[in-house]
Parts: C-alpha cells; structure tokens; sequence
C-alpha cells in the first residue's frame, strides 16, 4: 500500500530530470510514475514539491563522530558523537553518513566493530555505515580479520601513508604492510580508502620550520605540501597496479598534483576513485591568514589557486568522484586549541551545509548540471562505496531516501541557524537553495526546518562494491 507520495517537476532520477510522482511504499521507492497517472487510495498523502529540486538524499562518505581529539597540552577530547552529527546531516538533507572504526580499538577486529557499533545503534537519526581503519605496525592476523570484515559488509579499509604529525606516531602503515592489505583487498573486493601524504618529506618539513621558527598553522602549506601528494598518489597507485584487483579511493585530495595522479592512472585503466573536500575547494592557504583561521583547515592542508582549478576540472572529468567533509564536530574553542603546525585541529563541522553548499557552487555558480551536482554529493558515494542502488538513486526498488531543496530559501548561514557546533566555516555564505524535506526510508524526518526523526531511525548498511568498480574506472 502506497503510504506517500511526492510529486515534483523538478526529479533527479538516474535517467535524467522530469516530472514525477515518487510512490513510497514500506519505505522503498514503489514506483516513478507521471505526475498524477496512477490513482492512489484515499488519504494517501501527497506532497507538492512544485518548483523545487527533488534529489536522493545526500550521502556524505567520510565522517568522525564520537572521535578521538587530541590537544596541545597532551590531553584529549571527544568529537560530538551520532546523536548530534546525524540530526544535523538530515536537516541538511543528507540521509547516509561514513564513519570508522578504528581496529586498533579492539582486542581484535571484531571487538573493535562491536564497541563502534554500541556508540551508533539508538544514537544515530541517519543510516550508517562504517570504514575499517588499520593503522600503524599492523598485527600477523590482521589481514585475516579484515578479510572476515570485509565479507561481513564492511567493504571498505582506511590506510595512512602518515603519521600527519610528529606527535600521532602510529597512524603510518608501512608500504610492505599496505601490500599485504592491497592482496586481502583484492581477494576479497574490498576498496582502499587511503589518507596518502608522503611521510618523509612531511616530517622534513616540520622539522625545517620548527628549526627555522615558523611554527604558526598559516605556514601549513609548506608541511602538508603539493610534492607529498604528488610522490605519495604514484607511489600507492603503483603498488595497487602490481596487485590485481586492487580498487582505490583517495580521499580529501587537495592538491592539483593528486589530481593528475588520479587522472593519469585512470587513463591507464586503473579503477581509482577521488574525493575531495568542499574546504579545499572553496578555501586556500591565504585563509589561514584570516582571524580564527583554524577554522579553515583539515589535514593535508588549504593549498592555492591553481589546485581549486583543479579540483573543479576533476569534478567534469571523473577524477574527482565525491565531495565530501572530514566531519569534525566540536566547539570553536576545541577548534582554536592549536595554532602551531603540528597541533591545529583538523576536520570541519561541514555536514549540515554541504548538500546546499555545494548546490550554489555547482549549478548555481558554475552552471553544472543536476545530475553531475546529485553524482558528486550522493550518487557516486553509492556506487563507490557498494551501497548502490539502495542508496543514492531515486529508481523503483530503491530506499526512499529523498532530499527536496527549496530554490526560494536563499538563506545566509550562520552558525546559530545550524544544529551542529558553535560556530561554522561558511559563515555568512548566501546559497541558492535549502533543503526543506528530508525523507528517510519512507519516514518524514524533517519538514520546513522541524525535525521529526528519532535517534532510533538511523540502520547500519551492509555494503558490497559492485563487481564493475574493480574493472576499470567507472563513474
């Protein structure tokens, strides 16, 4: 029995844009159907999304919640946790989320699933789903358990080429240990999620300016440098072609240099996907300069003009495959803590905005289409990360998860309209449109800014990467 309906002449559908009826059934997508063309039992509710952009809802694929935040001083924090980070993600119109679970945080792989699972399941509005993250000198067994990990639907695995600062010793895999994971991978089709930044030259850098005084965060360019990105991309995409099979993503790229790795090996057939992030898009290295501008930065680091021109060419032409935020969600106090380059806070809390943000910079300034604009901020996060065609497609058969933006709610942001930390990077941003419905499995969980979602809606998804992502790069 049709429980809803939403009706717009504006729908993004895998085949194009048209008028639609979407018929919501048991929380799945019934049927797309013309405006109207099949009668629906009485009292069925129909919503009017008349003049409004009706999209799948927004999937964001790289998230921290509840994560570990270090300070200058030695002590740590904790980043807010689900219950925060996905009430804000949904009135943003974002529906699915990507955290981690960190193996190191387990007595082995399974126990460390299991304590993640505990600080998600009735915490969570949003679905779910997690990374396996290994780091450091990897234990003898632990190829075998991430296998297992894998088969159980956690299809994807964070690697570090880094320690990112001299002071978080053991996030570094040792290139002989990436190979053993690269064959557990391959075997199994799981997807490297890698942080690649070269080691050496990054602690070099630290090193040289710490000796040379220039410690404050506005010279983080200068560590977390183009030529890292360049060596460290070529030298992880060669070991993943030596392995057959092997599929990679490379997240938050931000440098041109990466860019052209990415776009080199695609070229070569490899199946390599990339992200970036909507900072390093829109932000630069002169922005450190700029009062509290902390608050701009997530590791690697804000680079120039040339790499956002880049970034924006990936965008078109499938180097870039996502966009996405590094959730760091905490107070503007636990942001401004550092202000060295070895000890500034990473991460922005970008959750809320991006699905609008990104609207404005794609379509509205750049004149992208619909579909590419619902391809990066959903659909490619979906097929990438093995939740398609669940997620991530407004199709017959599919969740209904639905984002409706508004083109007549040309908001400012301000952080005190937004629901997730006290303060915000986009800080007085004018967008073309804001999400005004958000629909989670069928479920209405926010309505023209009144949230009606609950901590228990929220489902951890089994994922599988379809068999094509392996083949060739696809997207």
């Amino acid at each position: 029995m049709i429980d809803l309906v939403i009706r717009g002449d504006t729908v993004v559908t895998p085949q194009g844009v048209g008028a639609h009826d979407i018929l919501i059934a048991g929380g799945v997508i019934a049927a797309m159907a013309a405006p109207g063309g099949i009668a629906l039992p009485e009292g069925t509710r129909v919503i009017d999304a008349t003049g409004k952009i009706v999209m799948p809802g927004g999937i964001d694929p790289h998230v921290h919640c509840k994560w570990h935040l270090p300070g200058p001083d030695g002590s740590a924090t904790e980043t807010a946790p689900p219950d925060v980070v996905s009430k804000a993600a949904l009135w943003g119109g974002t529906t699915t989320m990507l955290d981690f679970t960190r193996a190191s945080q387990g007595k082995d792989l399974r126990e460390a699933i299991e304590r993640r699972e505990a600080e998600w399941k009735g915490h969570c509005a949003c679905d779910y789903a997690q990374h396996i993250m290994v780091e450091g000198a990897l234990p003898v067994d632990l190829p075998d358990q991430v296998a297992e990990a894998i088969q159980a639907g956690f299809a994807t695995v964070k690697i570090f080429t880094t320690d990112i600062t001299p002071s978080r010793k053991g996030r570094m895999v040792d290139f002989g240990d990436i190979w053993e994971i690269f064959q557990v991978l391959a075997a199994n089709r799981g997807l490297g999620v890698i942080h690649s930044e070269d080691n050496d030259i990054v602690m070099h850098m630290y090193g040289k300016l710490i000796r040379e005084g220039r410690t404050g965060f506005e010279n983080m360019a200068e560590v977390h440098n183009t030529l890292s990105e360049d060596v460290s991309f070529r030298r992880v995409i060669r070991l993943a072609e030596k392995v057959a099979g092997t599929a990679l993503y490379m997240m938050h790229v931000s440098a041109a240099t990466g860019v052209s790795a990415i776009h080199e090996a695609r070229a070569r057939g490899v199946p390599i996907y990339g992200e970036s992030l909507h900072q390093y898009m829109l932000y630069g290295s002169e922005d450190y300069k700029r009062p509290n501008g902390q608050i701009y930065h997530t590791y690697p680091s804000l680079k120039g003009a040339e790499d956002h021109t880049a970034l924006w060419q990936g965008t078109l032409d499938g180097s870039i495959n996502c966009v996405a935020t590094d959730e760091i969600c905490c107070t503007l106090k636990q942001k401004l803590q550092g202000a060295r380059i070895d000890d500034t806070t990473g991460g922005n809390a970008g959750v809320e905005p991006r699905v609008a943000l990104m609207y404005t910079e794609m379509v509205g300034r750049r004149g992208y289409s619909l579909r590419r604009y619902v391809d990066l901020v959903s659909t490619n996060a979906a097929r990438i990360m093995g939740l398609y065609p669940r997620k991530g497609a407004l199709a017959a058969g599919s969740d209904a998860d639905i984002c409706v933006l508004d083109p007549a709610d040309r908001r400012v942001i301000r952080a005190e309209d937004l629901h997730e930390a006290d303060y915000t990077p986009w800080e007085g941003r004018q967008m073309d449109a804001w999400p005004c419905l958000t629909v989670l499995r069928g479920k209405v969980v926010v309505e023209n800014g009144s949230f009606k979602g609950s901590l228990h809606d929220g489902q951890w998804q089994h994922r599988k990467v379809a068999e094509e992502m392996f083949t060739a790069p696809r997207l």
